[in-house]
């Protein structure tokens, strides 16, 4: 399907502001989303973030997704309720990732106090540099759970695979036995089963792989899941009241 007009402007201001990143490296300091207690964040980061990339690959992969489900869902329901759409799963997303964020700090943060430090001097150690912590909380945090205090507080996120999970679940819902096909996978597999293993994938490395049970694999894997739960929702609602309103007693 030729590219839509909305997908069309979200690849541009991507690749935009990817490029500038490398001429202007603070943007990304001011664009990527930190944790809310940090200083470093700004409540803008909340949208921003989602146009902001880490790597050549990482904004290649959400680009090509991007154009390869966006034109198809965007010629079905028109620019504007797939850009509010998209923006909505990079939100959900964004949530999702700060809330458990906000639980590792916080668990970690409970652990310190009960043990004798003060939440000042807590986060005056964590705003003092990035991975800086006093090496007397190792007495009483598990090393998972010093990572994850660590990780949460201090690593930013950035990119748009939240808003890209949101579409792959509409996709799905909207075309279940469209077949898709990985690079590195070259039998076709339908949509309904496609995206629900993904997103297993990603709740398994979350809890696994992540930073709350083992070491941060650097990918913001809630972050995924929040998109695609908030895609989930708003598809869910978008259908009932497009049935109710074809009622004949509506």
């Amino acid at each position: 399907m030729p590219i839509t007009n909305v997908v069309k402007q979200l690849l541009i201001i991507n690749i935009i502001l990817f490029g500038a990143t490398y001429f202007v490296p603070v943007l990304t300091e001011y664009f990527a989303l930190y944790y809310f207690e940090n200083p470093l964040f700004r409540f803008w980061q909340i949208l921003t973030h989602m146009f902001m990339h880490g790597s050549v690959l990482h904004i290649f992969f959400n680009m090509f997704a991007l154009y390869s489900f966006g034109s198809t869902i965007e010629h079905f329901w028109g620019g504007k309720k797939f850009l509010f759409f998209y923006i909505s799963c990079g939100l959900g997303a964004a949530v999702l990732h700060t809330a458990v964020n906000y639980y590792q700090v916080n668990t970690a943060v409970d652990i310190l106090v009960s043990n004798g430090f003060t939440e000042n001097s807590i986060f005056e150690v964590l705003n003092s540099g990035r991975g800086v912590y006093n090496t007397n909380w190792t007495h009483f945090l598990s090393q998972s759970q010093l990572e994850g205090l660590l990780s949460s507080y201090n690593v930013y996120a950035v990119g748009a695979s939240g808003a890209i999970y949101g579409l792959l679940v509409a996709f799905a819902v909207m075309f279940p036995n469209a077949e898709l096909a990985l690079m590195f996978i070259p039998i076709p597999i339908k949509a309904k089963y496609f995206v629900p293993a993904i997103l297993l994938y990603d709740l398994y490395s979350g809890f696994n792989g992540g930073a709350i049970f083992g070491t941060s694999t650097g990918v913001a894997h809630f972050a995924h899941l929040g998109g695609a739960l908030m895609g989930f929702i708003m598809v869910l609602i978008w259908k009932k009241n497009q049935f109710n309103n074809m009622r004949w007693d509506s």
